[in-house]
């Protein structure tokens, strides 16, 4: 398979069966919580700060520090919020983050939180040496802890080449939040004939977006999340519509953001046929649905 266009064939959301939610529900919610490791000998994924008169340095103590914050400050504040709100995200973590960061595994594992590969550690799928290895050892680091393999991954920034899906299958991965071209699960073909599943992932109701690449003021996050609910809200009354928000702990922990980030699931939280579901609760769903 050369190109992604050979993956999937065209639906129109119109034209499909209807999907039913359980209870009576009109649309589910699932929250990707976004926990990384940043290799501080190394370039910075992702920086905040240029470097003085253009000249990187390394250590790049700054940058490397505004995503330690995260970790150390950032998730502790987010976890308090979700518990408030009766949120059981879904943890997209680097495998190494068992070795970093244990803390975070273990109140995550503590309160449900489904596990999900996001690499081992955070880099681009298209860099690795091999793929395999790769995939393999960040879903045999996470059965060790959990006692469960992940069924859901996410590519470090949604990289993948063409052999991505076939690797990511064979590994025993289940679903992806790499694709996001639709408002509902769907499936994905592989090589091996064994169905992969796109869950509906986002990129504009997510804080790097919104925040680190298109630096908005803060309160634009709970704008933006509020009006892709409710303009999904009202979709669903005839079809029904999987919302995704994806979280960073050094962009949604940080203090002047919180409340907005609060404002957001206590808005989605009021509505009584909506699910707050993780990734694989969604879908575990569709699969009952085709």
């Amino acid at each position: 398979m050369d190109t992604p266009r050979e993956r999937i064939p065209y639906s129109a959301i119109i034209d499909r069966p209807k999907l039913k939610l359980p209870g009576g529900a009109r649309m589910a919610v699932w929250t990707i919580m976004n926990v990384e490791h940043w290799d501080s000998t190394k370039a910075q994924p992702r920086t905040i700060l240029p470097p003085p008169m253009g000249q990187p340095l390394l250590p790049d103590v700054p940058n490397w520090s505004w995503h330690e914050y995260g970790n150390r400050v950032g998730f502790w504040r987010l976890n308090d919020m979700f518990k408030n709100f009766n949120v059981t995200p879904t943890l997209a973590m680097n495998g190494i983050i068992l070795e970093t960061y244990p803390r975070i595994a273990e109140v995550a594992l503590e309160g449900g939180w489904e596990f999900m590969g996001h690499g081992y550690i955070q880099g681009p799928m298209h860099k690795l040496e091999n793929q395999r290895e790769h995939v393999q050892s960040t879903v045999d680091t996470i059965k060790s802890f959990t006692g469960k393999a992940p069924v859901g991954w996410e590519s470090p920034g949604l990289t993948e080449t063409m052999e991505t899906l076939d690797v990511l299958s064979n590994c025993g991965i289940e679903y992806v939040a790499d694709w996001p071209l639709d408002d509902q699960p769907v499936e994905l073909k592989t090589t091996s004939g064994k169905p992969m599943y796109s869950v509906p992932y986002p990129v504009e109701t997510n804080d790097i977006t919104i925040m680190a690449l298109q630096q908005h003021s803060s309160e634009e996050f709970a704008t933006r999340c509020i009006d892709h609910f409710d303009r999904l809200y009202e979709d669903s009354a005839d079809i029904t519509r999987i919302m995704g928000i994806s979280m960073h702990t050094y962009i949604s922990g940080v203090p002047h953001r919180s409340k907005y980030v609060e404002q957001v699931y206590k808005h989605i939280t009021s509505k009584p046929d909506v699910l707050i579901w993780t990734g694989e609760q969604v879908m575990n769903w569709f699969k009952t649905q085709i």
